[in-house]
């Protein structure tokens, strides 16, 4: 029956969140740390993914830019997912592989966080990017899922690791736009000094 496929999912989802609750909330909270001291010494985020990834890199870019939940100073942030001149140019006149490397070469500076959203850890443009961060000083925060994939082998004791740890694309997607969510209220609540609620 159709409907309890649907409930089916919302069930998976909702165990999978309670699950990785107490996994996950130290690294988002060390994010949140690395994100904060970024961006109090004038720093950045530059965020890259690949199809639903590159969503949410960009909402978090949005939110940043923008605000989450409530009203107060912007903060620099940036979708390396965006550019299509830049996207199509370089995969066109390099590889598909340098689309986010060459862009964080061009414009991270050392202090910047690098935001990398792959699922499987594999994603070869990912990678590159975190290897070019890490040659520009930069902190990554790496985001993926089932065992890390090779992102958890290259990342460095100064870099922040949330791995969900499910096999399931669509489900580890589910906890990272969570965990994101986690990020921009916990980055807002240190920036202004109080746990104040939405007022939406």
């Amino acid at each position: 029956m159709l409907e309890s496929r649907i409930e089916q999912h919302f069930i998976d989802s909702a165990d999978l969140k309670y699950q990785a609750a107490p996994v996950l909330s130290k690294p988002i909270a060390q994010a949140i740390s690395a994100i904060v001291a970024s961006l109090t010494s004038g720093g950045k985020v530059l965020a890259c993914g690949n199809g639903g990834s590159a969503a949410d890199a960009q909402h978090f870019s949005a939110e940043f830019v923008g605000r989450f939940e409530r009203e107060r100073p912007e903060l620099a942030a940036i979708a390396l997912t965006t550019d299509t001149s830049i996207l199509t140019a370089v995969g066109n006149d390099y590889a598909f592989d340098a689309v986010f490397s060459r862009q964080v070469r061009a414009l991270g500076q050392p202090g910047d966080v690098l935001l990398a959203i792959t699922t499987s850890g594999n994603s070869s443009n990912i990678l590159a990017a975190v290897e070019a961060a890490h040659a520009r000083d930069m902190v990554v925060i790496g985001m993926t899922g089932r065992d890390g994939g090779k992102m958890g082998h290259i990342l460095r004791e100064t870099d922040v690791h949330i791995c969900v740890p499910h096999p399931r694309t669509a489900r580890i997607q589910e906890v990272h736009i969570l965990a994101l969510h986690c990020i921009c209220d916990g980055v807002d609540a240190v920036l202004m000094g109080d746990d104040q609620e939405s007022t939406e």
